[in-house]
C-alpha cells in the first residue's frame, strides 16, 4: 500500500515506519523540520514531504495517490491552548486529504464517568474531539488506548522514576483507580494491523488486563526487585500531583500534569471489539511489558523516546548508571545552531559563566587553595577554542564545529566531572542540550555530588537559560 504517516519524528511514529517497511508498504512522511528525521536508518528509504498541519497551504496535495494515512499528531507537549491546535491541525489535514480511503488514528480511552471538573481529563477530551473531526470528514479507524508502556514512553517513565527513587510515598487515593495499559509492541500490532484491514471501523478500544495505577507501580518495583511503600491519602490534588511528577522525573510538566489528569478516574474502556475484529493479537501483560522496556534500555536499544516529539519544551532528565550521574537539560532556543554553538563556546574567561560569577570566582579561589587551577588560567581566545586547551578551571576535552564541546574539570573533586553542550537543528531553530557529568570515586564522590545538587539545580538551571538568551540577542544582532 501507499501509506501517508503524520508525526513520524514523534515515539509512536518512530517505531511504526520500520514495522510498516517491513511489511513492504511504500511511505511518504509530512514532517515540518526534514533535518530531524537525519540518522534514522529508515530515512532514505522514505518519501519526506515537508509540511506543517498548522500551515493548510504547505498540505496542499499530501495525500494525494495515497492508499491510506495515519494521523499520530497532537500538541500536548506544547503547553498552552493545545486543544485549540489539535482542533485547527485535524480540520486542516481533513481538507487536504479528502478522498483518502482510510485513516487510521490513535487516540486514548475515556474516563469511566466524565467528572465535575472537565480539566480532569482535557487531554483525552481532546483526543477524542480530533477522533470526531475525523471520523465525520474521512473513513476512519480510531484506536484508543491506556498508558502506553515501552522503553522511552512517557507513562513508563512516569512510572520508572517514581518507583526508583522514592522507596515510601504518599500518592493521592485516586492511584486507586484502575487504567488499561498495552505493551508499545502491541499497539504498533494493532496499528498495523487496522489499516492492513482496509476498511473504516470506527471506535476500537485496545489495551491488556486493567490495572491501578498503585499496582503498576508496585509490578514494577517486583520485576526490579525493589521493596516500596505507596500510602494514599484523600488530600493531594492532580495539579499538585502532576508538579510533583514533574519535579521527581524528567518529564515536564506540559506533559506531567495530562498524564496524571488522565488516571484520576478509572480508565479501562471495553475490548470486546478489538478481541472481535483482531482474534490474532493477544497483548501480553504488564509485567511483560515491563520486563521488555526494562531489557530494552540495558541494552541501550531504544528507537524513540517521549521528548523526541517535543518542539520548544523544556526538559530535565536526572540519569545515574554505569558509573556516570548525569543531569540533562534542553532547550528551544529561535537561533541557528552555529549561533547557539558561538554562544557556548564563548564562556568562561573574561565574559565569565553569565550566571552567579562570583560563585565559580569562590569556587577557583577554593581550588587554588586546595592545589587546583582556579579559574586564574582564563582562555586563549574570546570565542575560538581548540582541542586540549584551557578555560579556566577546565579543559577542552571535545569540539566539534557547530555542534559540540565538551569540557573536563581540572578542579579538585572527589572523581571525575565534565560540562557537555550540544547544539541540534529543530523546527524553527535549535535544540540547546546541555549535560552536566560526574564519575563519583567512591563514597566521598557521592557525598559530594548529592551536597551539591541543590546548587547544580540552579546554577546549571540559570546557565542554560542564559546560554540561549545570549544565543538568541546575538543572532538577532
Amino acid at each position: 500500500m501507499r501509506i501517508l504517516v503524520t508525526g513520524a519524528t514523534g515515539y509512536i511514529g518512530g517505531r511504526l515506519v520500520p514495522r510498516l517497511l517491513e511489511e513492504g508498504h511504500e511511505l511518504r512522511v509530512l514532517a515540518r523540520d526534514p533535518r530531524r528525521l537525519r540518522g534514522r536508518e529508515w530515512a532514505e528509504r522514505v518519501e519526506v514531504v515537508q509540511a506543517d498541519l498548522m500551515d493548510p497551504a504547505s498540505l496542499e496535495g499530501c495525500a494525494r495517490g495515497m492508499d491510506a494515512a495515519y494521523y499520530l499528531v497532537h500538541a500536548m507537549g506544547a503547553g498552552g491552548d493545545f486543544a485549540q491546535r489539535d482542533r485547527e491541525a485535524a480540520g486542516n489535514f481533513c481538507e487536504a486529504a479528502r478522498g483518502l480511503p482510510l485513516l487510521v488514528y490513535l487516540g486514548g480511552i475515556l474516563p469511566e464517568t466524565e467528572g465535575d471538573d472537565e480539566t480532569l481529563s482535557r487531554h483525552l477530551s481532546s483526543r477524542a474531539e480530533v477522533g470526531r473531526i475525523l471520523r465525520d470528514s474521512l473513513p476512519t479507524t480510531e484506536l484508543r488506548a491506556g498508558p502506553i508502556i515501552g522503553s522511552g514512553s512517557a507513562s513508563f517513565e512516569m512510572v520508572r522514576y517514581l518507583t526508583e527513587r522514592l522507596p515510601a510515598m504518599v500518592a493521592p487515593r485516586w492511584i486507586l483507580n484502575r487504567v488499561r495499559p498495552i505493551a508499545i509492541r502491541d499497539i504498533l500490532t494493532y496499528l498495523v494491523a487496522a489499516m492492513e484491514r482496509g476498511d473504516a471501523l470506527g471506535v476500537v478500544e485496545v489495551g491488556t488486563e486493567p490495572l491501578t495505577f498503585r499496582e503498576m507501580m508496585q509490578v514494577y518495583a517486583e520485576v526490579r526487585g525493589l521493596r516500596r511503600l505507596i500510602v494514599p491519602v484523600p488530600v493531594l490534588t492532580p495539579y499538585l500531583a502532576g508538579l510533583w511528577v514533574g519535579l521527581v522525573t524528567p518529564i515536564p510538566n506540559s506533559i506531567a500534569l495530562p498524564l496524571v489528569m488522565g488516571v484520576v478516574q478509572p480508565v479501562v474502556g471495553d475490548v470486546r471489539r478489538a478481541r472481535e475484529l483482531f482474534p490474532t493479537i493477544n497483548p501480553i501483560s504488564y509485567h511483560e511489558a515491563v520486563e521488555l522496556a526494562l531489557e530494552r534500555i540495558q541494552t541501550g536499544d531504544v528507537p524513540t523516546r517521549w521528548s523526541g516529539a517535543l518542539r520548544d519544551g523544556s526538559t530535565f532528565e536526572y540519569e545515574d548508571r554505569e558509573g556516570i550521574v548525569r543531569e540533562i537539560r534542553s532547550r528551544h532556543v529561535e537561533a541557528s545552531p552555529e549561533a547557539v554553538f558561538r554562544a557556548f563556546t564563548s564562556l568562561g574567561g573574561q565574559r565569565g559563566w553569565l550566571v552567579w560569577n562570583w560563585g565559580w570566582a569562590l569556587r577557583g579561589l577554593v581550588d587554588q587553595m586546595v592545589g587546583g587551577p582556579g579559574v586564574r588560567r582564563g582562555r586563549r581566545h574570546p570565542t575560538e577554542l581548540q582541542m586540549g586547551e584551557a578555560v579556566d578551571f577546565w579543559r577542552v576535552e571535545g569540539v566539534e564545529p557547530g555542534r559540540l564541546l565538551r569540557l573536563r574539570a581540572e578542579m579538585k573533586v572527589p572523581g571525575r566531572a565534565w560540562l557537555q553542550w550540544e547544539s541540534l537543528p529543530e523546527e524553527g531553530g535549535t535544540r540547546l542540550v546541555q549535560k552536566a557529568l560526574f564519575a563519583p570515586a567512591g563514597l566521598l564522590g557521592l557525598l559530594y555530588w548529592y551536597a551539591m545538587f541543590l546548587p547544580h539545580a540552579f546554577i546549571f538551571s540559570r546557565l542554560i537559560d542564559e546560554v540561549a538568551r545570549l544565543a538568541l540577542r546575538e543572532s538577532q544582532a
